[in-house]
């Protein structure tokens, strides 16, 4: 952004993402995401969105998160289709496959003995905000609500952030009869730790950069 000699402020083209940038983007961005959901999981712990959904099923079923996650984001590719395109359906496609395939995977590479709840609220949310901030910021997302959230911050200038926020104390507050309470207080925390990352991060017209 420049100041041109009338006085004006001139803004500078966007520049498209290449390729590879988008490829790296949805590696580390799924790599990010899946450590700080096995460390909610570990805490037993819960967060918003699909990835939310899908651990709260995994504690009152007992099925791996991997299966879940990718189950319950399906209906939501069609969303994904007719408002945002092939290119960001098929992105997400990409990113959920990693995610339940990392999140598997990460279980194995790296072994918690013991993890604080506290401090997994905290870092487990702030590792899935920064996820999910690569990812979007390469229009792409995690399904479910995620594809909801851009859609309407996109469209209607509404902050992915706070939209999300808003729906995911109404899946913490479906866990009540699920997690303990003090699992449950801990949950809220950690979900807004990652929307507030979002929100103050991923501000409608701050980061230009396409695919």
């Amino acid at each position: 952004m420049e100041v041109d000699g009338e006085g004006s402020i001139a803004v500078a083209p966007t520049e498209r993402h290449r390729l590879y940038e988008d490829a790296l983007a949805i590696l580390t961005g799924t790599l990010i995401v899946s450590l700080g959901v096995v460390i909610y999981s570990k805490a037993v712990l819960l967060t918003g969105s699909t990835a939310g959904l899908a651990l709260l099923l995994q504690y009152a079923t007992g099925a791996g998160f991997w299966l879940v996650f990718s189950l319950v984001n399906l209906p939501f590719y069609v969303l994904a289709v007719g408002r945002l395109g092939w290119p960001f359906a098929l992105r997400t496609f990409l990113a959920v496959s990693l995610v339940s395939l990392f999140c598997r995977l990460t279980a194995r590479w790296v072994e918690f003995a013991h993890v604080d709840p506290i401090y997994a609220a905290v870092v487990g949310g702030g590792l899935m905000g920064m996820g999910l901030l690569v990812l979007f910021r390469h229009r792409t997302g995690l399904g479910g609500i995620n594809i909801v959230a851009i859609y309407l911050q996109e469209k209607w200038g509404i902050r992915a952030g706070y939209f999300q926020l808003a729906v995911d104390l109404a899946i913490l507050a479906a866990a009540f009869f699920v997690l303990p309470p003090a699992n449950l207080v801990l949950s809220i925390v950690g979900a807004s730790v990652v929307n507030m990352i979002l929100a103050i991060n991923h501000k409608p017209g701050r980061y230009v950069g396409v695919t």
